[in-house]
């Protein structure tokens, strides 16, 4: 176990940009030492937090630094290496490159629309820049809630990168009455950037709003939708119980394929919580609901083989000849949801 001086000095002599990401992650990852300490402010008031956040914020700093300085010297010895290793032979053809395909992320989102419009959802949507209101207060987020923070959430002047489709719920219950059956598919924005996390990725939320909703309802239709997506009867389905402010019961789902043996997390979800239903005038005695949230971008990941999430940003063309779809292959009742 690697304490922070450690990992800082250990930067200079990193070899490769793979364990350069190793040591960003151990200090400034969803679970770094940095990043564990900037949660530990919440326990603490007045001055000591102060004093405390300032120094997390002057190592955080020059972590950093020194992690852009290393990078681009590391990117700069790996481009030297590629040009001299590399040569283009200008008597072979030009080969084909497809034009006009369909990405995963896009492919995903058509395949999770075309199935949740057989249970008759209709679509919602809201602005990608929010306010304090409706990304975190409506939510029944706490005010010393770690998502709230400045290493989680991008903030603006008076305003934020919604870091959640969850917004659009709030502002869709506000101006409508239940019951509701509604998707909200869109970007969303945290700051994290990793294999398996980016600055922006897409979610897809579902909320059903109805009286005598309960907790065997929205498992039976989870059930259903992860079998019909990855297009696999026999798939497992487990639920873990799980803490998220907006609901209760809460849960994390895994599944388990022929692929992947071990359980792999795909979504979050869970009974609204009554205090979301208030603040959005409506009575909990009286109608009772489901969320649920997904990361379009990991299903995509599961169902098309791709490991690492940055790849779907880095627009290399050799990787979207290999993974996009032909702009033909959607999703239809006829046809199914892949060729």
């Amino acid at each position: 176990m690697h304490n922070i001086d450690e990992l800082i000095n250990k930067i200079k002599d990193t070899q490769t940009l793979l364990g350069l990401e190793q040591v960003r992650m151990e200090l400034l990852g969803k679970s770094g030492l940095i990043t564990n300490q900037f949660k530990e402010l919440a326990s603490l008031s007045g001055q000591e937090k102060i004093t405390k956040g300032q120094k997390i914020n002057e190592i955080k700093t020059n972590a950093e630094s020194l992690l852009s300085a290393r990078k681009k010297e590391l990117q700069e010895i790996d481009l030297k290496e590629s040009l001299a290793k590399e040569t283009i032979d200008i008597s072979l053809p030009h080969s084909k490159i497809k034009k006009g395909s369909i990405s995963p992320v896009s492919k995903a989102i058509e395949e999770m629309l075309h199935i949740l419009s057989r249970y008759n959802f209709t679509f919602s949507e809201g602005p990608n820049i929010e306010d304090d209101w409706y990304n975190f207060t409506a939510l029944n987020i706490d005010e010393n809630h770690p998502s709230r923070a400045m290493h989680d959430t991008f903030y603006l002047n008076n305003a934020l990168l919604r870091t959640h489709t969850s917004p659009v719920q709030i502002r869709h219950m506000e101006n409508n009455k239940p019951p509701f059956r509604f998707i909200a598919p869109g970007r969303v924005y945290r700051a994290d950037y990793d294999a398996t996390h980016s600055p922006m990725f897409h979610q897809i939320e579902g909320v059903v709003i109805d009286k005598n909703i309960n907790f065997a309802h929205l498992k039976g239709f989870l059930m259903e939708i992860l079998k019909n997506f990855f297009e696999d009867s026999e798939i497992e389905v487990i639920f873990r119980p799980s803490f998220f402010p907006f609901t209760t019961p809460s849960a994390e789902v895994d599944i388990v394929t022929k692929e992947f043996s071990k359980p792999l997390e795909v979504l979050g979800c869970g009974m609204i919580h009554p205090n979301v239903l208030k603040n959005v005038n409506i009575d909990p005695n009286e109608y009772q609901g489901f969320a649920f949230g997904l990361g379009v971008e990991r299903f995509a990941m599961l169902k098309y083989g791709i490991s690492d999430l940055r790849k779907f940003f880095e627009g290399d063309t050799r990787w979207m000849q290999h993974y996009n779809f032909s702009a033909f292959d959607l999703p239809n009742f006829v046809g199914g949801l892949c060729k």
